[in-house]
Order: C-alpha cells, then sequence, then structure tokens
C-alpha cells in the first residue's frame, strides 16, 4: 500500500505514520519541514496555509492508494488538497472530531446524531465549523465512496503535544496530596493514539467510507483507574489521590476539562464527551494502564516536558489554585 500523510511528523500523523511503516507501507510525509519525518518515508515539503502553498505536491507526480489528512484548521486548506489529489489517490481519510456533533450531545449516541453546519470553503471559524467543514470538502473532492471521516474522541497516548495526560503524569511525579476529581468510577472515553493509528490503516485496507466514532467502548476506563495508573508509574514522594465531589471541585472555581485534563463533572458536557457510542468503529483498545505507561516512558526521553502545539491554550491546574481548594 501506498500512503499520503498530510502532516506525520507529530501526534496522530506521526502514530499513523509509523503504524504504517510497520506494515511495510511506502509512505509519503507532506508537511513545512519544521520536524523531521519518521525514518523510511519520503517527505515533500510545502505549507499549505501560504499561496501556492501545494505546489510541491502538485509538481510531484505521485500517486497513492489513501491520503490521511489530520488538518484542524481552515477548510479551504482541505479543500484544495482533496482537489488536488483526487485523481491521484485511491482515498481520503480525514482524521475529524466528534465536536462536529452538535452541543449538547445526548447519552449514548452514534454517527447519526445532527452535526453542525459547516463550509468547505471557509476560513477558519472554530475548531467544530472547522472541522465539519473539513469532512464536507474531503467529500466533495472524493465523493461519499472513497471518504473516510474518522471521528475522534480525546486522543491520549505517547506524542501528545496538548499536554492533557502529560500533566497529570508530572503532577503526580511532585508528588503530594493530589487533587483527584469525582466521581471516582465516572467512564471516561478516549482513544490511545495508537490504536487510532491501527484502526484507521485497518480501515483503509477494508474500503471503509463514512463517519467512524473513534473512541474506546463505554466502561473501558474510568477516572479512577487513569489516575491511579498515573501514580503507579510517576508517583512522587507521598503522592496520594485526594478524591474531591464534583461539586466542591466546580466551587472552588476550578474549570473542568482545561484545569483539570480529561476530567468532566456529571451533566450534558459529560454525557456528550465520556458516553458515546463506538459500536460502528469498534476499535481495539489497549489497557489505560498501558497508554499511562507508555506516555509516561515517551516523556522521560525528553526530559519530562512534553511538546505543545502553539495554537492550543495551556492546560492544568496551578498549584496555588489545587493547594486552596484541598484545604
Amino acid at each position: 500500500m501506498r500512503l499520503l500523510m498530510l502532516g506525520g511528523t507529530e501526534f496522530v500523523g506521526r502514530a499513523v505514520t509509523e503504524a504504517a511503516l510497520a506494515r511495510g507501507w511506502e509512505v509519503t510525509v507532506c508537511h513545512r519541514g519544521r520536524h523531521p519525518a519518521p525514518a523510511g518515508t519520503r517527505s515533500v515539503h510545502v505549507d499549505r496555509t501560504a499561496p501556492d502553498g501545494l505546489a510541491a505536491l502538485a509538481a510531484d507526480g505521485g500517486t497513492w492508494d489513501a491520503v490521511v489528512d489530520t488538518w484542524s484548521g481552515a477548510p479551504r486548506v482541505v479543500r484544495d488538497a482533496a482537489r488536488l489529489l483526487a485523481g491521484r489517490a485511491g482515498r481520503y481519510v480525514y482524521v475529524s472530531s466528534a465536536s462536529v456533533y452538535r452541543y449538547p450531545g445526548e447519552a449514548g449516541s452514534d454517527e447519526s446524531f445532527p452535526v453542525v453546519d459547516g463550509d468547505p470553503d471557509a476560513d477558519a471559524v472554530a475548531y467544530a465549523e472547522d472541522k465539519r467543514g473539513g469532512e464536507l470538502a474531503a467529500g466533495a473532492a472524493f465523493g461519499p465512496e472513497r471518504t473516510l471521516l474518522v471521528r475522534a474522541g480525546l486522543i491520549l497516548g505517547p506524542y501528545e503535544n496538548i499536554g492533557r495526560l502529560p500533566w497529570w503524569l508530572n503532577r503526580v511525579a511532585r508528588g503530594g496530596p493530589v487533587l483527584a476529581p469525582g466521581p471516582r468510577d465516572a467512564g471516561i472515553q478516549y482513544i490511545d493514539v495508537r490504536d487510532l493509528a491501527q484502526w484507521t490503516l485497518d480501515a483503509v485496507a477494508a474500503g471503509l467510507h463514512g463517519p467512524y466514532n473513534l473512541v474506546c467502548p463505554q466502561g473501558h476506563a474510568t477516572m479512577g483507574d487513569l489516575l491511579a495508573s498515573c501514580v503507579a508509574v510517576a508517583g512522587g514522594p507521598g503522592a496520594e489521590l485526594r478524591w474531591t465531589a464534583p461539586d466542591a471541585v466546580l466551587g472552588a472555581g476550578i474549570e473542568p476539562w482545561s484545569e483539570l485534563p480529561v476530567w468532566l463533572p456529571p451533566g450534558e458536557l459529560y454525557d456528550t464527551m465520556h458516553d458515546t457510542s463506538a459500536a460502528k468503529a469498534a476499535p481495539r483498545c489497549r489497557p489505560v494502564s498501558s497508554t499511562v505507561a507508555d506516555t509516561w516512558a515517551w516523556l522521560q526521553t525528553l526530559g519530562g516536558v512534553a511538546p505543545r502545539r502553539p495554537d492550543r491554550p495551556e492546560v492544568g491546574l496551578p498549584p496555588a489554585k489545587e493547594a486552596a481548594a484541598l484545604a
């Protein structure tokens, strides 16, 4: 199989690229050249945001069985790439997001749930609308039978450049009492980036098309499982999870998701993010303990400091705010 990875040097793109190489696929990585592409790939340097930024790809002349695109900005960027490649690639895989579904979601909802409006010709508007516009752009160029929409939920694992799991790992590594937001047994849904990569390549090989929710199944892991796994591999001196009721966490002025990554209190947002049906995709998901341990091992190779996307806000709870809530 010949794969064109639009991106491919960080997080999701890197995981897909490495998984494809491990299968013996020929991989071309199309990127700006700011980070090295994985060994064994062929590179084409482009800047998709620049005028005529796809010129090098247009001149390359390569053909591929599939394209995987993780773009999350202006939909017109997906449009331009998809139009260019429609006659040179077998299918277009767009790594979209569960955020394309209208808010609030419903517990147990599937791919039939209503989506937000999107414009394939638009500049960047907002994350959900941009991802939906990207979906429409890919489908318009390749047609529904040749377009696969990977609607991923929360993505965790090695190479994470958002900072969610790295923050929790570094927090427990500092030791001492750790504010653990309850309920402890509340289910969480996410996808390990390597499981996302394997599912996506399997789907390409099988010729799947249309939208698929890609998260671990309901009941796969809880907030307690996640944080206990963090303590098990990274817990510093005296690290102790202090489980705290959701009302107390919110009463302390702590922001869910951003200040306490992954965590959401019971309610509409929780149902939207952590209670979605993945029955159609049915991905194989490794244990949360494996995701946590492997992410910690990767972090150690970087001195504990994970890379961060400059277009995403910093996550994590300030130490003074945590101390005040614990007190």
